[in-house]
């Protein structure tokens, strides 16, 4: 017999109708403010991000040609980054600064509150400009930057803020009460805006770092290093991973923390 051709015979049942096409959204791109983000900690931050695939903002205060040079190595890497002056102590050039950053339809899905100065003294010889120099910068940069940018997280129910706090808030360091008492109010402030935004898909976390070699701590005296378990001061790369690690999906359940990051140190 010569053997049948065509479809086989299912009892004239008609054929399933053809599933339409599959369609993917694509991915959201969410852009990443890192204030301070020029220098040191801030820029190695910036690098990390870009390359995670965030189009990054690096704030800077002043220095326009270390921006500048952070841009053209994210963009020269195939990134996305653009430089932005504010200073964020000043809540009227912030929320201008933010006004046109938000035109952008992409939204701003990471924040890194990473600005902030130092003015040393013992205290009792410590200057009223220089404990509120230090508190605006780090604890009103912290309100000014962050306020403005909770609410389009919650409603976009994804957010990543990490804010640097500092060793000192959590052990002190003479000649440092201003630094340490804004540094420690950043800390409860983290863990007071997790327990808010908890529930939207908002995670809130901090890190101390300890000595971490960057400008703004040379010359620090060898005998302080050999008092750190690891006896070597930490880089500011290994800072940003744990940042970048921090703005992953992966990192989703952590929220509220502030994470020691000081080659033992704080123990």
């Amino acid at each position: 017999m010569r053997p049948p051709t065509g479809p086989p015979y299912n009892g004239g049942a008609a054929r399933p109708a053809a599933l339409p096409p599959v369609t993917t959204s694509p991915p959201i791109v969410r852009r990443a403010l890192v204030t301070g983000g020029s220098r040191g900690i801030g820029a190695a931050v910036c690098k990390r991000l870009a390359k995670q695939g965030h189009p990054v903002i690096v704030n800077y205060r002043r220095d326009a040609a270390a921006a500048a040079a952070v841009v053209d190595e994210i963009t020269h890497a195939g990134g996305e980054a653009v430089a932005v002056a504010f200073d964020v102590a000043d809540g009227a050039a912030t929320a201008a600064a933010l006004k046109d950053l938000l035109k952008d339809p992409r939204p701003i899905g990471i924040v890194v509150n990473n600005a902030g100065v130092t003015a040393d003294a013992a205290f009792p010889g410590m200057k009223k400009e220089q404990w509120d120099g230090v508190l605006q910068t780090t604890l009103g940069g912290f309100f000014h930057v962050t306020q403005p940018l909770v609410m389009p997280m919650v409603i976009q129910r994804w957010g990543r803020i990490v804010n640097m706090a500092s060793l000192s808030a959590v052990r002190g360091n003479r000649g440092q009460a201003n630094y340490a008492a804004a540094k420690a109010g950043l800390v409860g402030a983290t863990k007071t805006l997790a327990l808010e935004v908890a529930k939207k898909g908002v995670t809130v976390n901090a890190l101390a770092p300890g000595l971490i070699a960057t400008e703004m701590i040379a010359g620090v005296p060898d005998q302080m290093v050999q008092q750190i378990p690891m006896q070597r001061l930490g880089t500011a790369d290994e800072v940003a991973a744990l940042v970048a690690f921090l703005c992953t999906e992966d990192a989703g359940y952590i929220t509220g923390q502030c994470i020691g990051i000081d080659g033992g140190f704080g123990v």
